[in-house]
């Protein structure tokens, strides 16, 4: 009897050692709450292939540990958000969860992230408060704050462009919303000024009553925040309103990222800024190009770049935590100080986990949005209201 007990215990304490401390047999749950409906789909597509890309590349792991995906498409509805996001921390137990699109839905994201302490890497969704008041040691964000791109294209269109008097348009949202501030503000520090703010309701498109206001304003220049299925019908109608021949239309690249072939000669010569740009010439930027066009016959956007780079952010965590993802405090100070190798450009992150980065200002040049120079080198959000 005491040898079986001894055989028993032996057995037993070689399981837990094989078991417990490595973590190597189990997978780290990614739970993707992306738009695969609506509006957003594409965008939502090429950020999960994005991810699955750079976890292809690396053998199916990151950080020693195989992943496991699970998927909700969160329809870009943020009055679903809460029961959406909670399905993947509650009924699946997932590790990490990257998302979303959609700035309000994110919001919502962000609170429960915050309230459960699970992990968020947002590879789209700019709203500001994600990285100012909702700030958070397990929140990371691998693409952009609103107020980036469009305090950039403030300080160009005032700057380079020499014009004054905008109008702005946007859906009334607050991705928009954000955009716009940060539009004018880059405007304003340079001597610029928003003569007239417009909106219509997300997703509306039916664009032609504010294209007549705008026309019979006959401002300077006109700045846009739309994106996906919506900025190809705004860049259309604008250019076949006749306003592009007077009043140019500028925007975020979110405006011309991933809609080049069906705006086609509406969007042809546009500026715009982002933290990417099609052909940026860099052999990091080359082979994901390459490897994208490779594994799904697509050209990759900012989106797949930010899915992308959401994984690599991931990965840093993993390998500074052993595999561990519930050592948080090894895994968030291995990406604090982390430079991030984006194809976008090499990248690190403030204080409050935004990327500090470079913003590009792009011109539309057949199907591409061709960098022409920096409009702001290694940009930082400032992080208003973060307190971390």
């Amino acid at each position: 009897m005491i040898k079986q007990w001894a055989s028993w215990s032996a057995i037993a304490l070689a399981a837990a050692a094989t078991c417990s401390p490595v973590l190597a047999q189990d997978k780290i749950k990614v739970g993707f709450m992306l738009p695969y409906s609506g509006t957003y789909a594409a965008l939502g597509n090429a950020i999960e292939n994005g991810f699955r890309m750079y976890v292809g590349e690396q053998g199916g792991k990151l950080g020693g540990r195989e992943i496991e995906f699970f998927k909700v498409d969160d329809e870009s509805d943020p009055a679903k958000a809460t029961d959406n996001v909670n399905r993947l921390i509650k009924r699946d137990k997932v590790d990490v969860i990257v998302g979303t699109v959609h700035s309000g839905v994110a919001m919502a994201m962000a609170k429960a992230a915050k309230e459960s302490g699970t992990v968020l890497i947002v590879p789209n969704a700019g709203a500001d408060a994600v990285t100012g008041p909702m700030c958070a040691p397990n929140i990371f964000r691998s693409s952009f704050s609103n107020w980036q791109p469009a305090y950039a294209m403030g300080e160009v269109v005032a700057k380079k462009e020499g014009k004054k008097n905008v109008m702005t348009l946007t859906w009334k949202y607050a991705a928009g919303e954000e955009s716009v501030n940060g539009f004018k503000e880059g405007l304003e520090k340079n001597g610029g000024k928003v003569v007239k703010q417009l909106t219509l309701p997300f997703p509306n498109v039916e664009f032609q009553a504010l294209l007549t206001e705008i026309a019979a304003a006959k401002p300077d220049a006109v700045y846009s925040f739309f994106a996906g299925a919506g900025a190809v019908k705004f860049v259309k109608d604008y250019h076949a309103a006749g306003l592009s021949k007077t009043i140019p239309l500028y925007g975020p690249g979110f405006l011309t990222d991933g809609t080049l072939e069906a705006q086609g000669e509406a969007a042809q010569g546009m500026l715009t800024t982002l933290h990417y740009a099609d052909e940026l010439g860099t052999e990091r930027d080359k082979a994901f190009r390459v490897n994208y066009a490779k594994n799904y016959k697509l050209q990759p956007d900012v989106y797949a770049v930010q899915g992308y780079d959401a994984a690599q952010m991931l990965t840093v965590g993993l390998k500074a935590a052993g595999g561990d993802i519930s050592k948080k405090d090894a895994f968030r100070t291995a990406i604090e100080k982390a430079t991030i190798a984006s194809p976008r450009g090499n990248f690190t992150l403030s204080k409050a986990h935004n990327p500090v980065q470079d913003i590009y200002l792009r011109k539309v040049d057949g199907k591409e949005n061709k960098n022409i120079g920096i409009a702001v080198k290694a940009l930082a959000d400032p992080a208003r209201g973060c307190r971390m």
